[in-house]
Parts: structure tokens; sequence; C-alpha cells
């Protein structure tokens, strides 16, 4: 749509129209109801130009992603989209590699109005960055989040879910349990190791072993395990911080003539569907992924209808889910 047609349709000069869009007070009601009207003719389900007119609002999330590729990324996408629509919204999805000049370009939409909020599912160490563009806009941090910073977050409790998984191994006997651990730019990746290494004091085992991956693939897990076999003393169990690391470790485990879970138990972590067709299923750390974007959805829906509302943060509940890999 053209403001030269809008403003044929509506039978006044293309500078009203530009009055009308940027709200000037100088428009008298009735020609901006005929702007307004020319605008409906064109039968948009919804016109999201004329309800930002009437209501100052685009209906319009911005939901910022670090890593398009990660599939627990992916499942919480889907349920922040699916809570927007429910309510009225639309999602636009932008992925950001966490590169500072990609997401000031994006957050940029909040300046000019195409979008209502944000939400972000950024590595922690960006947030700080993020918080000067964004400002006092609305601002919901999905998964990742900065303590610090005055938005709203839904998270879980990474540091619990890693000691208990330490704990649980320990408890069916394993002795030399690893961990595999990913960018540290990412607050999980802290937390999930703090839990590790306090599950181990608490029960005792001196035998320690954290290897690093830049990438949350198969490929990545597989040469982290790889890694761990060439120590004079290898592990008898692996926890990983992501579902396809963990993926990636029992194919290097089978390749390496490695019975799992007789030689190696593994667990993984986020419960993605394709966890429980591997061979061995895979016992894993279920997030409540579509609960996590959902509820994203849900406070910044509040934040963008109640502006001075006080910043809300909501850790969500996790659970172990126990199948044939330890």
């Amino acid at each position: 749509m053209s403001i030269e047609k809008v403003a044929l349709l509506a039978g006044v000069s293309k500078a009203t129209v530009s009055r009308v869009l940027n709200d000037h007070p100088g428009v008298r009601p009735d020609t901006r109801d005929k702007v307004l009207a020319a605008i409906d003719s064109y039968g948009y389900q919804p016109n999201l130009l004329a309800r930002q007119l009437r209501t100052a609002q685009s209906h319009m999330l911005l939901v910022l992603i670090s890593d398009i590729t990660n599939p627990f990324c992916a499942n919480v996408v889907q349920g922040i989209e699916a809570e927007a629509e429910a309510q009225g919204y639309h999602i636009l999805l932008c992925h950001t590699a966490s590169q500072r000049q990609r997401e000031a370009a994006f957050l940029g939409l909040l300046a000019g109005k195409v979008v209502d909020g944000v939400i972000t599912m950024d590595a922690a160490s960006c947030l700080p960055d993020l918080a000067e563009y964004i400002g006092d806009s609305p601002w919901v941090q999905c998964a990742e989040n900065d303590p610090a910073i005055n938005a709203s977050s839904v998270t879980i409790d990474n540091r619990a879910a890693a000691h208990e998984t330490v704990c649980y191994l320990a408890g069916k006997g394993r002795r030399r349990i690893a961990l595999i651990n990913s960018d540290m730019r990412y607050l999980y990746s802290h937390q999930r190791e703090a839990g590790y290494r306090a599950a181990l004091e608490e029960k005792e085992l001196n035998w320690a072993s954290v290897e690093y991956v830049a990438d949350l693939t198969c490929e990545a897990g597989s040469a982290a395990l790889r890694r761990l076999l060439q120590r004079q003393e290898r592990p008898d169990a692996v926890f990983a911080v992501s579902d396809m690391l963990a993926v990636g470790v029992i194919h290097a485990a089978l390749q390496a003539g490695l019975r799992v879970p007789e030689d190696l138990a593994v667990v993984g972590f986020d419960g993605l569907a394709l966890t429980g067709s591997l061979n061995p299923p895979l016992t894993t750390i279920e997030q409540p992924m579509h609960q996590l974007g959902a509820r994203s959805v849900q406070l910044l829906l509040k934040k963008i209808r109640q502006p001075h509302a006080a910043a809300v943060h909501e850790v969500l509940p996790w659970k172990r889910v126990e199948r044939a890999s330890c």
C-alpha cells in the first residue's frame, strides 16, 4: 500500500495522509476517519497499519535469537509464536548470532514503533549491551538472563538440575563423571558447571573433567568424547549440557566400541523429542520449552499493557526423563 493510493481513495492530499500516519494533532477528526477508512478498505486481515494508527501499537513482537540452528531455541520459539497468535500478535524472528551490529539494527525497530516489545534469547554476556539499546521499552529475557537488568525473565534452575543429575549418576555407582559444557558467554553454562562441581564435592568424587565446545552439535559432542577417551583414566559417565551434544557422545562411544550404558552412562539436557528414538534412548533433563516461550509472551504483554509494572522473574520446573542410556 502506498500513501498515494490512500490519498486518492480518501480524497485528501499525500501530506494529509502523512499527518494522519504520524498522528499529527492538526488533522480534523472527520478527515482522519476518512484516511483510516481508506486503509481499512484494502481489506487487510488483520490490518496492522490501521490498528497501529488507532492503538499506537503494531501488535508485533520482536524475538532475538542467537542460534537459530539450536533445536532448543526452535522449540521455545514455537511456544512464543503460538501464544502470541492466541493473543492477537505476530512475531518478527531475528537471528543475531550474538553480533552487536545485528542486534542494534534489529532493535531499531523498537524506536521506530514497528514492534511493541522484545523477547531476547541471546547469551547473557550480550544482555548489558542490549539494555543500552532497549532502554525502557518492554522486554523479557527468555532462558538467558542478567539479574542486574530491570527486565522480566523466564528461566529454569540450571544449577539445581545439573547438581541433581550428577548426584543421580553417582547414585548409580558412577565415579568418573565428565561434563561437556558449552560457550561460557551463556549463563546456563556457568550455572550447570557450578551444579556439576558442587555435586562432585558433595559426593566426595575426586575425579573431574570438563570439555568445552563452541557449538551445540552432534559433531562437537563426538569430538569432546574422543578427547575424554584419550585420558589415562576414562570417564564412566558423561553429562552433556545439550541433547545434541549427548547424541554425538553416544555415537562416538559406539564407534569406539564402548557399550552404553554399561561402559559409559550418558545424560543430556533439554528434552528434545528425538532423544527417545536413539539406540539406546537418552536419559535427559527436560526443559519446559513451549512453556518458556509462552510465558515470555504473557509477561511481555503485561509490560506492554502496564508499562510501570515491576519486573517479574519466573523459574519454571524441569524434570528428569529416565531412559536406557544410564
